[in-house]
C-alpha cells in the first residue's frame, strides 16, 4: 500500500481550512457545455463555468480568486480541484479541465501539445523536518547545505550524524517525497542539481498535506512542501509539528544572518521577493489552457493578472511585478 494512503483526510481538510477556505466547489449556478466559451446575460454579465484541476501549491490562490470573482461576476461559477501539477497539465490537455494549475516550468513537449502556460504568482518549496527533531537546534544553527540535501534524497546520507558531522549520532534519517507528479518535487529536484523527480528516493506520500503530516508525525523525518503547507496561514509560523531545514547557501557550516530568513511566512516571503531565497526552489507558479485562452478563461485569468494580484500577499503568494505581469498579459493579446 502506497504510505500515503495512511494518512488521514481529516488532516487534509484541516490543512486546507487553515490557508483560508476549503474545497470551493460552486456549481449551483447553470453549467454550460464549451463553458470556456465567454456568455453573458442580457445586462452584460460573464456567465458560465470554470473548471479548474491541478497542482496542490496553487490551489488556496486558486480558490480565494474563485471566491472574488464569484463576488463581482455572480453568474461565474467555479469547480476547482487539486491533484498535482501533473493531474492539471493533463486536464488542461485532454480538455477535461478550462484551466490546469502547474506548478512548475512548461516543459518543450506539452508546448508542442498545445499548452498555453501564464505565470500568475510566485512561492518557494523549502525543506521540512520534525519540530521535535532531536538535533533541531544544531540543524537550524548550522542549516544544510545544497549538496547535503541532494545526498540525503539520493541515498548517500543516511544519518543525522553525517549531516551535522558527528559520528556519534547513528539516528536514521526517514526520508519522505511524493507519490504524486507534482511540482513541488519537480522544484526541489532542480534544487538539488538539476534532477528529476524520479530520482528522489524515500517514502513516497501523496499530496502536500500527506507529505507535512508524515513529517510532523515522524521526529526523525524530512520532506519539503510548498510555501503554504509548511506555514500556518494564521499564525505565520510553521505548522504544528513542523519546523523549516535552513539552507545554508554559501556552504560555510553555519546559517548567516542574511540566510536566516525563516522566522515567519512573512519574512520568507520576503526573502523570495527580493531574491534573497534561491530559485530553485523558488519559482512562478502557472496556469495552463490547450491552446491560448478565450472566452470565460480568458476574462478570468486577465482578471488574475490585474485585480486579482492585490490578493496574493494575503493568501500567503508573492504576486508578480508589475512587468511580469504586464509581459504576462501581452503574451494574451499576440
Amino acid at each position: 500500500m502506497n504510505p500515503g494512503q495512511n494518512l488521514s483526510t481529516s488532516y487534509i481538510l484541516r490543512a486546507l481550512c487553515a490557508l483560508g477556505g476549503c474545497l470551493l466547489v460552486l456549481l449551483a449556478g447553470l453549467t454550460l457545455s464549451g463553458c470556456n466559451g465567454e456568455q453573458a446575460t442580457e445586462g452584460g454579465e460573464l456567465r458560465g463555468t470554470i473548471s479548474v484541476s491541478g497542482a496542490w501549491a496553487l490551489y488556496p490562490m486558486m480558490v480565494r480568486w474563485g471566491e472574488e470573482f464569484h463576488a463581482l461576476h455572480p453568474a461565474v461559477e467555479f469547480d476547482i480541484s487539486a491533484g498535482g501539477a501533473g493531474k492539471g497539465m493533463a486536464d488542461a490537455l485532454a480538455g477535461a479541465v478550462d484551466i490546469g494549475m502547474v506548478s512548475r516550468e512548461i516543459r518543450q513537449e506539452e508546448i508542442d501539445q498545445g499548452a498555453f502556460g501564464v505565470m500568475v504568482v510566485k512561492d518557494a518549496v523549502v525543506p521540512a523536518i520534525n519540530a521535535n527533531n532531536p538535533y533541531l537546534e544544531r540543524l537550524q544553527t548550522r542549516g544544510i547545505d545544497r549538496a547535503t540535501f541532494e545526498a540525503i534524497w539520493l541515498g548517500q546520507v543516511t544519518t543525522w550524524g553525517q549531516v551535522l558531522g558527528d559520528p556519534g549520532i547513528s539516528d536514521e534519517i526517514h526520508v519522505y517525497t511524493r507519490s504524486d507528479a507534482c511540482g513541488a518535487a519537480e522544484t526541489w529536484a532542480a534544487y538539488l542539481g538539476g534532477h528529476r523527480q524520479e530520482d528522489l528516493l524515500g517514502i513516497a506520500v501523496y499530496g502536500d498535506p500527506g507529505l507535512a503530516e508524515a513529517v510532523a508525525q515522524d521526529p526523525l523525518g524530512i520532506g519539503y512542501n510548498n510555501l503554504n503547507f509548511a506555514y500556518d496561514a494564521n499564525s505565520g509560523q510553521p505548522i504544528a509539528g513542523l519546523a523549516i531545514a535552513p539552507l545554508d547557501q554559501n556552504g560555510n557550516g553555519q546559517l548567516d544572518e542574511e540566510e536566516n530568513v525563516y522566522g515567519s511566512k512573512a519574512e520568507l516571503m520576503a526573502a523570495i521577493a527580493d531574491g534573497r531565497y534561491p530559485s530553485p526552489p523558488a519559482r512562478g507558479l502557472y496556469v495552463v489552457t490547450r491552446g491560448r485562452p478565450d472566452g470565460l478563461a480568458l476574462a478570468f485569468i486577465r482578471w488574475v493578472l490585474t485585480d486579482g494580484q492585490a490578493f496574493a500577499e494575503e493568501t500567503g503568494y508573492i504576486p508578480l511585478t508589475a512587468a511580469q505581469a504586464q509581459a504576462e498579459m501581452a503574451r494574451l493579446e499576440e
